[in-house]
């Protein structure tokens, strides 16, 4: 769950993507390496519904993290292409997953983050888009898009619609993922 707490990424309340903007795939099925921080991806289609085995769901994926110190984060991801390019929505997965929750488990909002895809060949380029360059275009007045500021984070609560222009107006915008989080994955 570290790996988007650390507020470099763009929050928001609503998926980029409805369910017709998904479409069955295998861009990101297996095993997948980060060589800068030793952490390994693994990405798998999941069942449909918990009752259903043998169901695979190939437009969305279940993507389990683990940290150089073995810390696992859990994700569901959807791929959705917009304006010819892939974009990624992570959505943390049971959040509450845990049998004894803790004070601190009733105040984890889940949210979701969404992040520019290049493929090429075994590797994967994830750019996520960059809090603080967002924040100044809300504070210049540079953008309208729907938003919650708490003077921490802002969140979006703009609809997907909403969204998929927001994501696909600065897809090739240098500043919208300079100082964002990134990760270049190899596979292996």
């Amino acid at each position: 769950m570290a790996l988007f707490f650390s507020g470099c990424v763009v929050y928001s309340f609503y998926p980029l993507y409805t369910k017709d903007d998904l479409f069955p795939n295998e861009l990101l099925t297996g095993e997948w390496f980060q060589d800068d921080d030793g952490s390994s991806w693994s990405f798998q289609h999941p069942n449909i519904g918990k009752k259903e085995l043998g169901v695979i769901d190939s437009t969305s994926y279940f993507l389990v993290v683990t940290d150089k110190d073995s810390l696992i984060s859990k994700f569901d991801v959807n791929i959705v292409k917009l304006g010819g390019h892939y974009f990624l929505d992570f959505y943390l997965d049971d959040f509450l997953g845990n049998s004894e929750l803790t004070l601190a488990d009733f105040h984890i909002v889940p949210v979701h983050t969404f992040a520019k895809l290049t493929v090429k060949k075994d590797t994967l380029h994830i750019n996520w888009f960059d809090q603080d360059w967002l924040e100044n275009l809300i504070e210049k007045n540079k953008i309208r898009i729907h938003h919650e500021n708490n003077g921490d984070y802002i969140l979006l609560t703009a609809k997907p619609h909403e969204l998929q222009k927001f994501v696909t107006k600065y897809v090739n915008s240098e500043e919208a993922f300079k100082d964002g989080m990134d990760a270049v994955l190899i596979r292996k």
